[in-house]
């Protein structure tokens, strides 16, 4: 074992993701020292293929700070499609409130990050080990070893846990100082990866009685499609065929056809929604997934991270530059405000379009279901409340 050596910094951030790597961007900014420490390796986390809906001020925030290959390399979508057995419903959410998203891989954000963190000489430590936390309430401390083996203490005036939803960070806040908040889901997506064309420009949100299924994209040729299983499903025992066959029976109808091609990954996504409350314990301050995860129906789970981020910044930024902790004082709730704002969302958008088929009373369930679509579908102001939250709450 080497001796330990000690490295003093203003910020320690746990977690290299896309949270960590933009707040760490940020402060580099501003003036302020950080140093990041991942136990992944740059390249594992560049490899973990995710799906990127960005929200308009998701956006911004990465523009804004000089990170603009979403503008070359994303694709805007002005709305969305929702299809309900078999019939489409255009939601206008350029139209209706002003704003588009952006369809941005998750993975392409954390690539563009770590290149402008490795251009502007950022400490971030990838592949380190034997991570560990003390003295939340004091001068915090992080443990680890490198990936050239070297033991380092370092020490620092604010902790953030941005290490996922698996966090170290937040295993280390008391049991008595805060407060877990989980629903588990009784539904899965089978996801896939297909060589096809595109099926439509934007994306396709389908009831049906068959079960949900959302189809998106990835590249020209490179499609990301999912469908509603069980949580217990066994990858190896689908063929191509038999996943087709079930987007189709979920989405095709009045003229439209999936465009297909052959299956080239897959996986099942359990959907769990959890938030930890509150998100600071003395100098520690958690961020993204370490403080709250959602099922992925409303795509909020990397914007309310980079919001989370934006706030934090703020926050610490005003906390170097004045002296005042007043900001990072009211951080927790203000992040929470969003936090339930998007957990009620995406809760109330996964209950919308997914079918329980062990729900007691089958049949008064789905008619219920096809009522309230047809409701929000129908009416202007219920296209409006579905873009204004899926947008992003712009303003707000």
């Amino acid at each position: 074992m080497s001796e330990r050596k000690i490295h003093k910094t203003q910020v320690a951030i746990m977690g290299a993701g896309p949270a960590g790597l933009m707040l760490s961007h940020l402060l580099f900014r501003a003036g302020i020292e950080n140093t990041v420490v991942e136990i992944r390796s740059r390249d594992s986390i560049s490899r973990t293929i995710r799906a990127g809906i960005l929200e308009a001020g998701s956006v911004d925030l990465l523009v804004d700070s000089g990170v603009d290959n979403v503008l070359r390399n994303g694709h805007e979508h002005e709305g969305t499609e929702f299809r309900v057995n078999g019939e489409g419903h255009r939601i206008d959410f350029k139209g209706l409130t002003g704003n588009s998203v952006w369809l941005y891989p998750q993975n392409d954000v954390f690539d563009d990050l770590a290149a402008q963190r490795e251009a502007d000489g950022g400490d971030v430590r990838y592949s380190c080990s034997g991570t560990q936390v003390s003295d939340l309430t004091g001068t915090p401390k992080v443990f680890f070893t490198d990936a050239d083996g070297q033991d380092w203490e370092l020490r620092a005036e604010i902790l953030v846990g941005a290490d996922g939803s698996r966090s170290l960070c937040r295993g280390a806040v008391p049991a008595a100082e805060r407060t877990w908040h989980f629903n588990e889901y009784p539904f899965a997506w089978f996801g896939i990866l297909a060589e096809a064309p595109r099926s439509a420009p934007e994306l396709i949100y389908a009831n049906s009685a068959h079960g949900f299924a959302l189809i998106s994209q990835r590249t020209d040729a490179v499609q990301r499609m999912y469908f509603q299983c069980d949580p217990a499903t066994n990858l190896a025992g689908w063929t191509d065929e038999q996943i087709w066959e079930q987007l189709r029976v979920r989405v095709n109808g009045n003229g439209f056809e999936l465009k297909e091609g052959p299956v080239i990954d897959k996986v099942v996504l359990p959907f769990r929604s959890f938030v930890h409350t509150p998100m600071r314990h003395g100098n520690l301050f958690l961020a993204g997934d370490a403080a709250h995860t959602v099922p992925p129906t409303g795509a909020k789970g990397l914007n309310l991270a980079l919001h989370d981020v934006k706030l934090l910044f703020e926050s610490l930024d005003s906390y170097f530059s004045t002296g005042s902790s007043a900001l990072l004082d009211t951080y927790s709730d203000r992040a929470l405000d969003r936090v339930w704002k998007a957990q009620y969302f995406s809760y109330w958008m996964t209950t919308l379009l997914h079918t329980v088929p062990t729900e007691p009373n089958h049949d008064f369930f789905r008619a219920r279901q096809i009522g309230e679509l047809r409701s929000l579908l129908e009416s202007e102001h219920g296209r409006a409340y579905i873009a204004e939250c899926y947008t992003g709450w712009q303003g707000k």
